[in-house]
């Protein structure tokens, strides 16, 4: 199926995992067939097979949130889109109430409640906050709920509030690396050194620290220091596509191309498969079945823009 879909022949992938469905059904065959369909724009058959296997398989947490991003995506932008969108992602919750992203993504929605015209922006912000605050509740010490919760406040305008639930993530959940990354990232310069120092001594070989800190010696042009900090952070962990991304972006706007070539090369070969942003970007409709080259360039290119905006 994977080599009929990858060739251009969608039809022959369609019988095949028909006919998986028939004779070798699990969570995934559904999720693919889903997936398919809403790769050739028919979100309404995706829909239709997803609904299908959550009746087979009703705590396969990745069909609850596919359906939430079909109906969330749907041009129209209307409130029965929202109630859709919503109903998926409120009986995922049900059934998956320890999953992570399901939680943001809920909390996503209702952030964007305006672009629905289902309600003003205050409003689906404060709908998000209480969303978060449950997940946080069911699921204690965990560092991506605290920080999805932070970064809503951010995009707010409430900066005390982020600063406070910083302070509160941190006291709870001392030595978590994206938390740490995060307060150093979105700290006032004055305090980024001091945040680092304190960062390094409580994670010493977290990449997204390492990272975190490669990228306030680019910011400052210590670029020897950069490239060796980026360096430690590719080689922690050389799964982690955001590490791999800002070290060829930082080699985008400081280095040679023999230095970008290297990196790039590299990264080809480690074939990486996490990191926030990089999954943002791989996993998104518009860059399925792009290479890893081609997938490291889009990455590095957003990290290129944040960096001129600051």
């Amino acid at each position: 199926m994977k080599l009929e879909w990858e060739t251009g022949e969608v039809e022959r992938a369609r019988v095949l995992l028909s006919r998986a469905r028939e004779r070798a059904p699990t969570a995934r065959i559904f999720m693919k067939s889903a997936l398919l369909e809403r790769e050739c724009k028919q979100p309404d058959v995706a829909l239709d097979l997803l609904e299908q296997g959550l009746q087979k398989y009703p705590t396969f947490a990745k069909m609850y949130m596919m359906g939430g991003q079909i109906c969330s995506e749907d041009l129209t932008k209307n409130k029965d889109s929202l109630d859709r969108a919503r109903k998926f992602y409120q009986r995922g919750l049900q059934k998956c109430p320890n999953n992570v992203v399901l939680w943001c993504l809920a909390s996503q929605l209702e952030e964007r409640v305006a672009d629905y015209g289902a309600g003003s922006a205050s409003a689906g912000v404060t709908k998000a906050r209480s969303l978060l605050e449950l997940a946080r509740l069911k699921n204690q010490k965990n560092p991506e709920l605290w920080v999805e919760a932070i970064r809503l406040e951010r995009r707010a305008g409430n900066d005390k509030l982020a600063t406070s639930l910083m302070a509160r993530a941190l006291q709870e959940i001392p030595s978590s690396g994206l938390l740490l990354a995060e307060n150093i990232t979105t700290s006032p310069r004055v305090e980024q050194k001091s945040k680092s120092a304190d960062a390094i001594k409580r994670c010493p070989d977290d990449p997204r620290v390492i990272t975190a800190v490669a990228s306030l010696f680019a910011a400052e042009r210590k670029n020897d220091k950069a490239r060796k900090w980026f360096e430690r952070a590719v080689v922690l962990d050389p799964d982690m596509g955001d590490s791999w991304a800002r070290l060829y972006a930082f080699e985008l706007d400081a280095g040679t191309k023999e230095t970008q070539d290297k990196v790039k090369e590299r990264c080809i070969s480690a074939e990486p498969a996490h990191g926030e942003l990089w999954c943002k970007v791989v996993k998104a409709m518009s860059n399925r079945g792009k290479t890893v080259a081609e997938n490291l360039e889009t990455v590095a290119q957003i990290v290129l823009d944040k960096m001129r905006l600051n």
